[in-house]
């Protein structure tokens, strides 16, 4: 998910992205511990994602 994408959801919706986010992430890790993915770059994609989304909530609160 782009920056752009972010920034232009709602608080809800952003808290709702973020815990399918986590659920997909942990989904992800799970799968390649038992068996490798087919791109494993997608756990890193996922996490950074996770990471922007935190930031962007985290930001819109102190404002």
């Amino acid at each position: 998910m782009k920056q752009s994408e972010i920034i232009s959801l709602s608080v809800a919706e952003l808290q709702e992205q973020l815990s399918q986010s986590r659920k997909t992430y942990a989904d992800l890790k799970t799968t390649h511990t038992i068996s490798p993915i087919q791109n494993p770059l997608q756990i890193r994609k996922m996490r950074r994602t996770i990471a922007r989304l935190v930031t962007e909530l985290s930001k819109r609160e102190l404002q």
